[in-house]
């Protein structure tokens, strides 16, 4: 078993998940891969399972119900992970906008270079954005500086959904009392971890929009995330931020 675990959540994505797996598994690192499964019509488990024979004890599938958020299907995975043996645990999107040749730069961070929780940044050197337009990537930016002034994070991408946790900060941080499933699950993941003192290093990173399937951002999720900033920064104003009690 690797020390390294990918999770990638899916809902109908049949167009990319056997081509980011087979990606992801050709990387010089060994990484395993956990697909959290809401339940896709397209049939997107059936492919992850057929796969699962030609890739024994290195890919695996956790099904749910139905589509029940993107924090939650991480939460989960995060769980799966503190199960077993890894030290490195990955957040990433099946549909190819983050690049798995950086998983290997992110692993690098975490391992070597003292990040506890490394960023996979869009903005950490500019803005590296490729195929959004400009004005999904204004209010990407926007979203950003909007997160870093409420809650004083110095953190260039706020909202990033490429990352890597040392093992450290998912047994720290108590999963259960996390409030947010969509965007905003980012920012609040990102903010626990640095009120509880940890390091976060952003890698820079190239984002590409997906080419294939379908986009799951909806004005409710960053409905979500715009507001959740105001009651995460209010709520952490009463809270002291401890280590989670084993």
């Amino acid at each position: 078993m690797s020390d390294c675990l990918v999770i990638i959540p899916t809902y109908n994505e049949k167009d990319n998940i056997e081509r980011i797996v087979r990606k992801v598994f050709s990387m010089p690192k060994e990484l395993d891969v956990l697909i959290v499964e809401d339940n896709s019509p397209d049939g997107t488990a059936a492919i992850v399972k057929t796969l699962m024979s030609e890739f024994p004890d290195r890919l695996f599938i956790e099904e749910r119900k139905g589509k029940l958020g993107l924090g939650t299907a991480y939460i989960h995975g995060f769980k799966w992970a503190l199960k077993r043996d890894y030290e490195f645990i990955f957040e990433m999107d099946a549909d190819f906008s983050h690049n798995p040749d950086d998983l290997l730069r992110l692993y690098d961070a975490a391992k070597n270079k003292g990040g506890d929780l490394v960023i996979g940044s869009r903005y950490i050197t500019g803005v590296n954005v490729v195929n959004w337009p400009m004005g999904r990537v204004l209010m990407s930016y926007v979203a950003s500086v909007y997160v870093r002034f409420i809650t004083r994070m110095k953190v260039m991408d706020t909202t990033a959904g490429f990352k890597c946790y040392t093992r450290k900060v998912l047994e720290t941080v108590n999963l259960d009392k996390v409030r947010f499933t969509g965007y905003a699950f980012q920012i609040e993941m990102k903010y626990t971890a640095w009120k509880l003192g940890f390091n976060i290093v952003e890698v820079p990173i190239i984002f590409t929009d997906r080419t294939m399937g379908e986009s799951k951002m909806s004005k409710g999720i960053f409905k979500e995330a715009v507001l959740g900033v105001i009651s995460l920064r209010w709520r952490s104003l009463w809270t002291t931020y401890k280590p989670r009690q084993n």
